[in-house]
């Protein structure tokens, strides 16, 4: 595992490019070798502080690419040199999609199945080895990072100095059902405030699903878009900046062409892209897989978010025309794996991986009873992604986590006022 440097300099910073290569899987079951990349930053002056290293939400998307020192980053600057991780299958570090998995289906879903919390905490210790040798660092992770850092206390406390976590509690022991059943109500709720928002909108939506069932309408990818698939887009209700962006959306969706009535080119190129998981075909094919815990939470997931819908009437595709529409939010369906071609050739690959009933546990309550690393998490009231209701139950398991809890955010607070919400973490910390 030899570490790799490169560097630059950007608006009053060093930065230095990190790679290493580290095992694919470290029982020795699966052999081979990935790389891993991390980008540091560290602002003038500022050689002398301590390590605080980013985990992305997620699964699969790689690290901030910032192209100016803004907001959480400004502020972690003040007291750290940051170090912003490509989880492994993403960005820099060893990529895993439709281009670059190999093998039949059963290999491309073992090769994933070592992408879960458990390696990325491994990588980034290895990581910190190179670094900084037995110094422990600070961890800060949004959403999916949460998942890890929480994972990191479970499994390599010692390498951790302090941990900030937002909107990223995860259930120690929920059942994956149980936390659908919980996204799907807050979702619904969203969906509620959005229609009481924009009243005109419900009957727009209804009207495209409509005529989606009706007509062929083909995005600029070249499939066709159907009314279950633009029902997706809900994903956007359970962050503050995507709330008003599906209304503007929703504006103006139809012309006429020759008499008859089509979806307009520039609303399908914004829905297409919108919809499209090219960029990150692992959050889609891996997103399940992050609330596995083995035998402790029944096994495999088996799409679960699909089996749990039929629970919820008011998202039923059927429903008449009379019966409220609803937009769906973080949820995975197996269907998107037929009609989203960035996901099609890994179809067979996600389903292999949804009945995995031997992926391990990430969590380790006992550990985490006995924990010693102070932490402090901001859990969102209204969290449409990670259930409040679970992570008040994580946060009380964590022996000496200090929550803020706060129904000033939705989940994308940290990209809408990282500098105060990372010095309120930072503070609660230290008081």
């Amino acid at each position: 595992m030899s570490l790799t440097t490169a560097g630059y300099r950007i608006d009053g910073h060093d930065v230095r490019e990190h790679e290493l290569e580290v095992p694919l899987d470290r029982t020795g079951a699966t052999p081979g070798t990935i790389g891993v990349f991390a980008r540091e930053i560290v602002r003038d002056g500022g050689a002398h502080r301590p390590y605080l290293v980013w985990f992305q939400g997620g699964p699969g998307n790689r690290a901030n690419r910032p192209d100016s020192i803004g907001g959480w980053l400004d502020r972690a600057l003040e007291d750290y040199r940051v170090l912003l991780l490509d989880q492994r299958g993403t960005g820099r570090s060893t990529p895993a999609n439709r281009q670059t998995l190999t093998g039949d289906a059963a290999a491309q879903a073992t090769y994933l199945s070592h992408l879960r919390a458990d390696a990325i905490v491994a990588d980034a210790e290895a990581l910190r080895t190179e670094l900084v040798g037995d110094e422990p660092w600070t961890l800060l992770g949004q959403s999916f990072g949460g998942f890890v850092i929480t994972a990191y206390l479970s499994q390599a406390p010692a390498g951790v100095r302090e941990a900030m976590i937002t909107a990223g509690l995860p259930g120690l022991r929920t059942p994956v059902e149980d936390t659908y059943r919980l996204t799907y109500a807050a979702t619904a709720r969203r969906n509620r405030e959005y229609f009481a928002r924009h009243p005109q909108d419900e009957q727009t939506a209804r009207a495209v699903a409509a005529h989606l069932d009706g007509a062929e309408e083909l995005l600029p990818t070249g499939e066709r878009l159907s009314s279950r698939r633009l029902r997706t887009l809900g994903i956007n209700l359970g962050t503050q900046t995507g709330f008003d962006s599906l209304h503007y959306s929703l504006e103006a969706p139809f012309t006429t062409v020759n008499g008859t009535r089509r979806l307009t080119e520039s609303f399908l190129d914004e829905v297409g892209r919108a919809l499209s998981f090219a960029p990150r075909p692992l959050y889609a094919v891996l997103h399940e897989s992050i609330y596995a815990q083995g035998a402790a939470t029944g096994g495999a997931t088996q799409w679960a978010a699909h089996r749990v819908r039929d629970e919820f009437a008011e998202f039923a595709l059927d429903a008449g025309p009379d019966a409220p529409f609803r937009f769906t939010g973080e949820h995975i369906y197996p269907w998107q794996f037929e009609e989203d071609p960035a996901l099609v050739p890994l179809r067979d690959t996600a389903d292999l991986l949804a009945r995995r009933a031997d992926l391990p546990a990430l969590y380790d309550p006992d550990v985490l009873a006995e924990n010693t690393v102070p932490v402090a998490a901001a859990i969102y009231h209204d969290d449409m992604f990670v259930p409040r209701q679970t992570s008040l139950a994580t946060a009380e398991a964590i022996r000496g986590l200090r929550p803020i809890i706060t129904n000033d955010y939705q989940h994308d607070g940290i990209r809408v006022d990282g500098r105060n919400l990372l010095d309120r973490l930072i503070r609660t910390l230290r008081r």
